[in-house]
């Protein structure tokens, strides 16, 4: 059995892995090691790693010496070819999504998308090369900057219900925001999809409910990517 912690700047997501299966996850809001063990009950880890997207304080360092965690970072081993120029500015999350997908789909190109704070786009070649992507903000993030960046308009959210031409000002920004991302996403899988018409398609994170529901047959949508990719460096490493 095997322990994967995944440290967002938002919530934890933790699962226990029995090979390459997932036996249970959860999700927490505050990482204290009191809930982890109440998490874990009376299951025996193996191993561990632990990813970290912010600043890695005591908290997180005692966890790491309680369970003698693999810490991954820039140095860690990984079982693909990374071609990204500056490792260190490099998400540990968009590294491990790619990697989940390579091993959900050797031998293919992959296209993975990240939908969360920001919508993140990474490509690896059936190779197994990573050879970088893209970050632009998420659907939360333009909301807020069209209200935080004018005068006026609202701070309004994600909404199901949605035109495709807004007819006051609010749906007006609704329809920008949900519109103006899914033509971002659909323009970036047709370019990809013209160089490698088999390219994999795969959305993550939080709003990746909403491009499933939109893209529908042309995606796969896996919300436990990141952990899986850190089960395979885990497992590299071990």
């Amino acid at each position: 059995m095997k322990l994967i912690i995944d440290i967002g700047n938002t919530n934890t997501k933790l699962a226990i892995f029995d090979d390459k299966k997932i036996v249970k996850t959860i999700i927490l809001a505050n990482l204290e090691l009191t809930l982890i063990k109440n998490f874990l009950g009376k299951i025996i880890i193996s191993s561990t790693i632990i990813s970290c997207v912010k600043a890695v304080d005591n908290n997180i360092m005692n966890i790491v010496n309680h369970f003698n965690a693999y810490l991954f970072n820039e140095s860690t081993k990984i079982p693909i070819d990374n071609k990204y120029k500056t490792l260190n500015t490099l998400g540990n999350d968009r590294i491990a999504a790619v990697i989940g997908a390579i091993y959900l789909f050797p031998k293919k190109d992959v296209l993975v998308f990240d939908a969360g704070t920001c919508l993140t786009i990474d490509f690896a070649n059936k190779n197994k090369q990573y050879l970088g992507g893209r970050i632009s903000p998420g659907i939360s993030m333009r909301y807020h900057a069209l209200h935080n960046f004018t005068a006026k308009l609202p701070l309004l959210e994600y909404d199901e219900k949605y035109m495709y031409v807004g007819n006051d000002t609010n749906t007006s920004i609704i329809s920008g925001v949900q519109q103006g991302i899914l033509a971002e996403v659909k323009s970036i899988i047709l370019d990809y999809k013209s160089c490698n018409h088999e390219t994999i398609i795969i959305f993550t994170g939080g709003d990746s409910v909403f491009f499933e529901k939109e893209l529908k047959n042309s995606i796969f949508a896996e919300p436990n990517l990141v952990l899986i990719g850190l089960n395979e460096i885990l497992d590299y490493n071990d």
